[in-house]
């Protein structure tokens, strides 16, 4: 396996555009198209919130009912989410504008929003921005990167990733994009996730293969705690490098299922990592407990401490707040049996020894705490088993932004 440069565009017979359609934001692009030269079978995974938005209803029905999508259109700056039938009536307009100037089926239409929640979108100027992205839509680089660049709201940076490896002796490719910095706790945000890829699958295999990773990875990470109206998660595979079809249980499904993983957590880490506000990202590794389920609550638990955020934006070495943490996050596992430790780029330091604190440098941990990458290692010595979650740092820049947010 290869990591390549690119994103959505990187996988054979794939194509995308970004527009500037003045939907909430102005001076930038706003509306992003994924467009496959060919029909595609299609995997996703979505929020578990209960008030779900327009788009993840739409999309939901057309993975449920098997559809061979063909485009994704994506929108940045209104959420469609708690708009009622109108919400739903845009999702039908923009479906039936795009797959009009596409010259595809109005089903095979995909969509995305993301943004300010409860606010109706201009469908004039969705219409708009879809005539511009027909018309622009290409395979190379730099329109997968506008793409991605089209679809961040408070982000601060386009987050890609691109993967080359062989199926056989096949080249297959993995391309994608995502967005996300506030309103980060999925449940399968406003996380967006888009994948591509030219492999042959069966429908099975690309499912599975999906929804399995989606829980080590953008289930894994957490920003603030809220899970949003519009998580969604989707995976298109186009079949157009030819491959012998990988099928599930196979190695070769083995294989692309690592390569898979492989994209998946690299955007989640961007995601955590690029958290409103955050000036570092926090990585809790939980090693030595007794299922991979125990190790996954702990550190789920340890990167969602407000607390330890906050101890993180201060490079203060608070290892009490990170046991406590792990006390009320539900998993059995003995306190004072827990060995922990911090680490970055500036080294590594054991903190406490069977949950007692050591006699360790203040100066050094606090130089570790100071990279814009820390990790928190805790192991609970019962077993064999371990888990990662990420997460960032929280600081005044998180208040700052969503004080105002809506206005």
């Amino acid at each position: 396996m290869e990591m390549i440069e690119g994103g959505v565009t990187a996988a054979k017979g794939f194509q995308a555009a970004a527009a500037e359609a003045g939907i909430k934001y102005q001076g930038r692009t706003d509306m992003a198209l994924i467009y496959s030269e060919k029909p595609c079978k299609a995997a996703g995974t979505f929020t578990t919130n209960v008030v779900k938005a327009a788009p993840v209803k739409w999309d939901q029905a057309i993975i449920e009912e098997n559809i061979k999508p063909q485009a994704v259109i994506v929108n940045s700056g209104i959420a469609n989410a708690c708009t009622g039938e109108e919400g739903m009536k845009v999702c039908k307009e923009t479906a039936k504008a795009a797959a009009r100037r596409l010259g595809i089926d109005k089903h095979s239409v995909l969509i995305g929003s993301t943004g300010v929640i409860g606010m109706q979108i201009p469908m004039d100027r969705v219409k708009e921005g879809i005539l511009k992205l027909a018309e622009s839509k290409s395979a190379d680089f730099e329109s997968g990167t506008a793409a991605a660049r089209a679809i961040m709201t408070t982000d601060t940076e386009k987050k890609e990733a691109a993967v080359t490896f062989k199926i056989g002796e096949t080249a297959v490719t993995i391309g994608a994009m995502a967005k996300g910095s506030g309103m980060i706790h999925p449940n399968m945000c406003t996380m967006l996730a888009f994948l591509t890829t030219d492999a042959v699958l069966s429908g099975k295999a690309l499912k599975r293969a999906l929804s399995e990773d989606v829980e080590d990875t953008y289930n894994m990470i957490s920003v603030d705690g809220d899970t949003s109206t519009n998580d969604t998660v989707l995976l298109l595979a186009n079949g157009r490098a030819g491959n012998k079809k990988i099928r599930y249980g196979t190695p070769e499904y083995e294989t692309f299922k690592e390569a898979l993983h492989f994209v998946n957590e690299t955007l989640a880490k961007k995601l955590a990592g690029d958290g409103e506000g955050a000036t570092a990202l926090f990585e809790a590794k939980v090693v030595g407990a007794r299922t991979k389920e125990q190790a996954k609550i702990l550190a789920k638990s340890i990167v969602c401490s407000n607390l330890t955020k906050a101890a993180i934006a201060g490079h203060d070495a608070n290892w009490g707040r990170i046991l406590c943490a792990m006390g009320y996050s539900g998993a059995e596992f003995d306190p004072e049996k827990v060995d922990l430790f911090f680490e970055s780029a500036a080294g590594k330091l054991k903190i406490i020894e069977n949950g007692t604190a050591l006699d360790y440098s203040e100066e050094k941990a606090t130089e570790i705490l100071s990279r814009p990458e820390v990790t928190v290692i805790a192991d609970v010595r019962e077993g064999s088993e371990e888990a990662a979650a990420w997460g960032c740092d929280l600081t005044h820049g998180y208040i700052d932004i969503n004080a105002d947010y809506r206005s």
